[in-house]
């Protein structure tokens, strides 16, 4: 199974989040920059997140993305069943039906080892995805200039 970019970007939204709780709060561009994804593409995923009341967007001075309660004890499985929506790993029914679809066991495995894909990720949670070794690594990324218009108060330039 290979996740989606929209999903492989929320996850790592989230995990961002997760580590920089007791700083300012980034602004959609920041966390856009520091995982190297398209601006477009995070504000995206950012509304989305906002939708399932995982992330919180204020806006003005002061203002920037923050991780809810919610986002915070996320099930990684959950989300991710949300995130890539209902859908079989192959597709059966395409524009050319297989011709074995009425009596395949394919389809039925590859649906069982989608289920059970997802029941490993079920326990996790966002703030078990940043422990440590990876949230101080994350937040060792993050730190360095911070970018045009900001300083480092998270305010705008004067």
């Amino acid at each position: 199974m290979r996740l989606t970019r929209f999903t492989d970007v929320a996850l790592r939204v989230l995990m961002r989040l997760a580590v920089v709780e007791h700083e300012d709060p980034p602004t959609t561009r920041e966390v856009a920059a520091t995982m190297q994804v398209p601006y477009s593409h995070a504000a995206k995923v950012v509304a989305r997140l906002q939708h399932l009341g995982l992330v919180e967007a204020r806006r003005g001075r002061g203002g920037g993305l923050i991780l809810t309660g919610a986002g915070r004890s996320a099930s990684v499985g959950g989300l991710v069943r949300e995130l890539e929506g209902p859908g079989d790993v192959v597709d059966c029914e395409g524009g050319t039906p297989c011709p074995l679809r009425s009596a395949c066991r394919l389809r039925g495995a590859l649906r069982q080892a989608e289920e059970a894909f997802y029941a490993s990720l079920d326990p996790l949670t966002i703030a078990e995805l940043v422990a440590t070794p990876t949230g101080p690594l994350l937040i060792g990324i993050s730190s360095g200039p911070p970018p045009a218009g900001r300083v480092a108060g998270g305010g705008p330039t004067p």
